[in-house]
């Protein structure tokens, strides 16, 4: 009897486990969705252009010293773990005024061809980044100070969010995540 109320335990002990790595955020966050310039052709994009994609979007700049080229060389290593073009990172700048087209399309492309820059302006900036709930604040005063949240958010091929991390380390992971997501 013991052992039949054990088994029982742990099985439903495991119902409640999520299968990925990352932390699970569906139902909690809204669609894909905003309007911005794609720097590396200066075409207008929306949430609507990346369906089909599993999408990782994170709020940086480019003259960030530490967390922004590392939270995108970890974004890198796991996008050369999946292996698949049906994902894109999008990188998504705090600092329009100093990251200008040419500046951003450099950057995001030193890491990988599947990053793409976006630019907005200030109104479409702070309606992306109070979408996902993102602080940034920029202070033009010396010395020049930029701010921003560390989140990395994962949307699934139909632009709901899915995921969220604030820890890239693991691109192992996230490739196992990601993964997942490209097959849902």
């Amino acid at each position: 009897m013991r052992m039949a109320a054990l088994l029982v335990f742990l099985l439903l002990a495991g119902c409640g486990r999520s299968p990925f790595h990352m932390t699970g955020i569906s139902g909690a966050m809204p669609r894909l969705d905003f309007r911005m310039t794609r720097v590396a052709d200066g075409m207008p994009v929306t949430g609507a252009d990346y369906r089909g994609k599993v999408v990782a979007l994170y709020f940086g700049y480019t003259n960030c010293p530490d967390v922004c080229p590392t939270t995108l060389t970890d974004l890198s290593h796991m996008l050369e773990q999946v292996k698949s073009s049906d994902v894109r990172v999008l990188f998504v700048s705090v600092d329009p005024n100093r990251d200008t087209p040419e500046a951003l399309a450099h950057y995001t492309s030193a890491f990988s061809s599947q990053i793409d820059g976006l630019r907005g302006g200030e109104e479409a900036l702070a309606d992306l980044a109070r979408r996902y709930r993102v602080a940034y604040s920029v202070d033009p005063a010396p010395p020049y100070t930029v701010m921003h949240s560390n989140a990395v958010f994962f949307f699934d091929r139909d632009g709901r969010a899915r995921l969220v991390t604030t820890d890239t380390s693991n691109t192992a992971a996230m490739a196992e995540d990601v993964e997942r997501l490209l097959r849902k």
